[in-house]
């Protein structure tokens, strides 16, 4: 499967996003030891796989080849024991113009960053996408922000790069 999607940095939280969806999503990275990991273990709500991404470019994040497998509850804390880089974020689905924002408030050492993912069906679709004003910087170009270089890491990692974008740190409530 072709996901294509952009990222964004948060300019603020938009209006009545306490009110939305939303799920705990934890992240975790293998293996440890590498760089920048492509496999990842996921808890979404209570829904648990395992996924291995690759650019179907290179150095274009917008377009990934991904392989999903399903995993049971049980499977996904066998897996949670390893040594992983982890992360973790409440995503608020939120409703914008039709379309699904995925605003990923992440916690913990990350604390204070807000992400905003979109996906589409197709490139014409993804390039014709306009940024919304709740939205800083498009970000989908950043190594630094991608999930397998995020996680582990903490806010103080990242904050030179986020003042590229004047990025000013944000809490929901």
């Amino acid at each position: 499967m072709i996901e294509l999607e952009k990222t964004y940095l948060a300019k603020e939280l938009p209006k009545g996003l306490e009110n939305c969806e939303f799920k705990e999503i934890i992240d975790i990275y293998i293996p440890k030891s590498s760089e920048h990991p492509k496999l990842r273990i996921r808890k979404n709500g209570n829904k648990f796989e395992a996924t291995k991404k690759k650019p179907v470019n290179d150095g274009d994040a917008s377009r990934q080849e991904e392989q999903t497998i399903i995993l049971t509850e049980d499977e996904f804390n066998v897996f949670q024991k390893l040594d992983g880089k982890k992360v973790r974020k409440i995503r608020y689905y939120y409703d914008y113009n039709g379309r699904i924002a995925e605003i990923g408030i992440f916690q913990d050492f990350l604390k204070g960053l807000v992400a905003i993912d979109f996906e589409f069906a197709t490139i014409e679709e993804k390039d014709n996408f306009k940024m919304p004003d709740f939205c800083l910087a498009d970000v989908t170009q950043e190594v630094f922000l991608a999930g397998g270089m995020i996680c582990g890491k903490k806010y103080e990692n990242i904050e030179n790069d986020l003042k590229r974008f004047n990025y000013k740190k944000l809490f929901l409530g």
